[in-house]
């Protein structure tokens, strides 16, 4: 039996097949992949990787939606590997709003409810939806979960989610909801295999194109960087992360509406905009410009500064946990962020530092530093898996 994990953007589709137990538990995946080229006049390409390797096909166009094409590459595929269908399809849906504390069995009346949410996630919640709605039509009759990402800080401390806004404002939703909730789950958990600490005070760092911070005690979220939406917090690849509601306003002024304000936050700033050349930290890196040498200390300059607004939520620091694509790959950023919080006793052995480019949960602090320091491989899909594994064993 297996359970097929599933994040459908906007120009890609992520998936995961992972064996399941039977009893609510699921192993690690077996084939991983995904497909890109789903953007409109794209070419797409179905890649994954498997205990033979990494292998790469081009998907057959037959249907004017070309996500359909990509769907049936997979269930293709899957045939050809000798799966049976998947016993449950579990989705990572961004927002979960304030009705959606826990993952749920999908249906007609959940997906309105989500859909009503796509105002506050407009880069990631249409295209979940999408996603749910053509799995339901591939694989008729079998579950589909919804798991979300803001579920995890839904019991944060109530100081930590309002906003200084008018009361009637907070009761109707407008509030902070935090998210990348699937990773932050997986990587509590893998943390507590590994560390003591990790039921202490916990700083955890999801970056990549996306990019928040979350503080966590004895395992539970008790602040994050993102707030209402995925605009809030850290810079991130091309979305601005805080900013002054004032400039807003002096935009507004200047003759800028909604869609235009939508572009320039979600998709013309953070490390893309600042620098001019790439959203990429990779390419970034690579470019010797002042251009992007700015735009990279400006990134690590918000990890740091808003890092201190954690810290202080938990009064106090046990661990550090780097995770995403940049904060798994990304030496030279670890590096800087650790030295920049060396006045909490923060010390990185360089050496393990430099080891820790690949899939392996690996501590990288110096057996002096009062901080222990974790680079941990997230996988937001198995904590999906596991959920709709749970959720069928309810039933």
């Amino acid at each position: 039996m297996t359970i097929l994990a599933v994040n459908a953007g906007s120009s890609s589709l992520k998936f995961s097949v992972y064996p399941s137990d039977g009893k609510g538990d699921v192993l690690p995946a077996v084939i991983s992949g995904r497909v890109e080229g789903l953007e409109p006049n794209g070419q797409p390409e179905l890649r994954w990787a498997d205990q033979q390797g990494v292998h790469l096909r081009a998907v057959k166009r037959e249907n004017q939606d070309v996500f359909l094409d990509a769907l049936a590459s997979l269930r293709m595929l899957l045939a050809e590997l000798g799966m049976k269908p998947p016993i449950a399809v579990a989705h990572r849906i961004v927002h979960g709003g304030a009705a959606f504390h826990h993952s749920v069995l999908v249906n007609d009346e959940v997906l309105k409810q989500i859909e009503q949410l796509n105002p506050l996630a407009p880069l990631h919640q249409p295209h979940n939806i999408a996603g749910v709605r053509a799995f339901t039509a591939a694989f008729v009759g079998v579950p589909q979960v919804a798991c979300f990402d803001t579920a995890f800080h839904a019991n944060a401390p109530l100081i930590n989610q309002e906003f200084a806004l008018p009361q009637e404002l907070t009761a109707s939703g407008i509030r902070r909801y935090g998210f990348h909730g699937l990773s932050y789950q997986y990587i509590i958990g893998v943390l507590q295999q590994h560390s003591e600490r990790a039921r202490g005070r916990v700083l955890m760092a999801h970056l990549g194109n996306g990019a928040s911070l979350c503080a966590a005690f004895n395992g539970h979220s008790v602040a994050s960087t993102m707030g209402f939406s995925a605009l809030d917090g850290l810079m991130m690849g091309t979305r601005s992360g805080s900013i002054d509601p004032g400039v807003l306003l002096y935009l507004l002024d200047k003759g800028y509406d909604h869609d235009r304000l939508s572009q320039l936050l979600y998709g013309e700033s953070g490390l893309l905009g600042v620098s001019g050349i790439s959203a990429d930290m990779r390419a970034l890196r690579m470019d010797e410009s002042v251009a992007a040498e700015h735009a990279i200390d400006l990134f690590t300059h918000r990890i740091v500064r808003e890092s201190g607004a954690m810290i202080a939520c938990m009064q106090g620091l046990d661990l550090i946990a780097f995770s995403g694509g940049i904060g798994e790959h990304d030496k030279v950023l670890r590096s800087e962020v650790g030295m920049a919080l060396s006045w909490l006793g923060v010390q990185i052995d360089e050496k393990l530092n430099a080891m820790a480019i690949g899939d392996a949960i690996l501590p990288i602090h110096a057996p002096e530093s009062r901080v222990e320091v974790w680079v941990i491989p997230t996988d937001e899909g198995r904590v999906a898996a596991r959920e709709a594994a749970a959720l069928l064993v309810g039933r």
